[in-house]
């Protein structure tokens, strides 16, 4: 009996040393359980466990990993968190609205900013989500004809409110020392870290074709993309992006290309993909949604507005009401200010678009004002997932993820090394994570109700701090970090 007693502790000794070097192991501050990851950059698509340490992934594993924090991830997708290349809505709440659509990092390429480093410290300590922008050439014009440093233009229209129906920075033409002095504008931007040079030309369009080409070449000196809202829509305006940047050596990203090409989109695909396979640095994007949005003061509604966008009155909606325009609504709103709707795409194009290969999803998401505006800024990306993956099957789901993920993530790389740790579910990369149900996700965010939260993301996480959990927001919580290539050192 005292011999196998003996036997006996000993035995449970051996366990216990066991159990404690199983403990001893690595421990992670967090560890996702048994979810189905799915890492468009590698093809990974298998149940693992994640593990989560200072921010980055630490480990991806079939075998359990230690953590005094584990989410049960059963049933859900882990992927890639959502990088969106074009979101105006750079406000607090609005990348709280994003965030339920299962975004991490949200970056204003198109419009951009200027001046660059001031934006940057103000988003300091107050971002969900990680941040960044181009260098404005909108903004960068009203800083050269007014002397006005608007930052972030559609954040902060009231600072050319006083500027007059015509604006120089939108409707009169540069001169010589004007345009050396954008361009002296715009190399300050990139000096101050921006992630490239954003064009609104439709929004400037006064601004020569000569103008823009001196701009696309210092974005090529400097070897750094160039994000473009062209001239006008359809086929000839985008041929002249495309033609601009071939000739100076620019870098090219064309902006919502669904609302961009109108009903020209299946030439402008086949235009860009044969400017691809030359050998061009050329991408594009587009929304999931059939009506576009922007301001109705803006010089995109100057007079010859409905032939630009093959519309007229009744297809544009004024974004507080709903009601649809006539043109005695409209001339009184223009004077006032403020968003409208455009009704102006087919969903065939649409869809196409989103189908496409190499076309990224990017919401083009507007700031949200007393809650209205447009729901791409809060639905876009789980709209892609629910309507056209699940329900029209238009593309499938790894696709879909690429799109969201690592395509906008390799566009950027190149230039901004901070994108090599984002868009991809690899040990190393920052633990930006999106966790949602393949079966439920969905948009729910309407033209009445733009702010509703998208469906089936219960889980979104930036830096390795949850942003959304359990399907809530996680208030007061700022994660977010900022997307720059060379901050400026002081």
């Amino acid at each position: 009996m005292v011999i196998g007693r003996w036997r006996l502790l000993a035995a449970v000794g051996l366990l216990t040393v066991a159990v404690a070097g199983c403990a001893s192991g690595p421990r992670y501050d967090l560890v996702i359980r048994g979810g189905r990851v799915m890492d468009p950059a590698s093809g990974l698509d298998s149940v693992r466990n994640v593990g989560i340490l200072a921010g980055k992934i630490a480990a991806i594993s079939a075998e359990p990993l230690a953590s005094d924090s584990v989410l049960d991830a059963n049933g859900l997708v882990i992927a890639p968190g959502f990088i969106d290349l074009h979101a105006h809505g750079q406000s607090t709440s609005d990348m709280e609205i994003q965030a339920r659509d299962g975004v991490t990092t949200a970056l204003e390429m198109e419009v951009g900013v200027y001046p660059v480093d001031p934006w940057y410290q103000s988003m300091v300590g107050k971002a969900p989500l990680n941040y960044g922008a181009t260098v404005s050439h909108i903004a960068a014009r009203f800083a050269v004809f007014h002397d006005v440093e608007v930052g972030h233009w559609p954040l902060n229209r009231a600072a050319t409110a006083g500027l007059g129906p015509d604006p120089a920075g939108a409707n009169s033409a540069a001169n010589p020392g004007q345009v050396e002095a954008l361009g002296g504008a715009i190399r300050r931007g990139l000096d101050e870290g921006a992630l490239g040079v954003g064009f609104g030309i439709n929004y400037t369009p006064a601004a020569t074709p000569d103008e823009i080409a001196s701009m696309f070449r210092i974005a090529a000196e400097r070897k750094m993309p160039v994000f473009v809202h062209t001239r006008a829509f359809g086929i000839g305006a985008i041929r002249e992006a495309i033609t601009t940047a071939a000739a100076t050596g620019a870098a090219l990203h064309v902006v919502h290309v669904g609302s961009s090409a109108g009903d020209d989109l299946p030439t402008a695909l086949a235009l860009i993909d044969s400017a691809k396979a030359g050998g061009m640095d050329l991408t594009t994007e587009v929304y999931p949604y059939t009506a576009a949005s922007t301001m109705l003061e803006s010089a995109l509604f100057n007079p010859g507005w409905q032939a630009n966008l093959k519309i007229d009155y009744p297809d544009l909606a004024w974004a507080k009401t709903g009601e649809r325009l006539t043109k005695e609504s409209f001339d009184r709103y223009r004077k006032e200010g403020g968003w409208v709707i455009i009704y102006m795409m087919k969903d065939a194009n649409v869809e196409r678009a989103i189908a496409h290969p190499g076309v990224m999803i990017a919401s083009d998401g507007v700031p949200f004002v007393n809650g209205t505006g447009h729901p791409r800024g809060a639905g876009s990306f789980a709209r892609v997932l629910g309507h056209y993956v699940r329900e029209r099957k238009a593309l499938g789901l790894m696709d879909a993820l690429g799109k969201m993920t690592i395509l906008p993530a390799r566009r950027l790389e190149g230039f901004v090394p901070a994108m090599k740790n984002k868009g991809r579910i690899a040990v190393g990369a920052d633990a930006d994570l999106t966790l949602f149900d393949p079966a439920t996700v969905i948009d729910r965010a309407t033209f009445t109700e733009p702010t509703q939260p998208s469906a089936g993301i219960p889980h979104v996480i930036v830096g390795g701090t949850f942003v959304v959990r359990g399907g809530e927001l996680v208030k007061g919580v700022f994660p977010g970090k900022p997307v720059r290539v060379s901050p400026p050192t002081k």
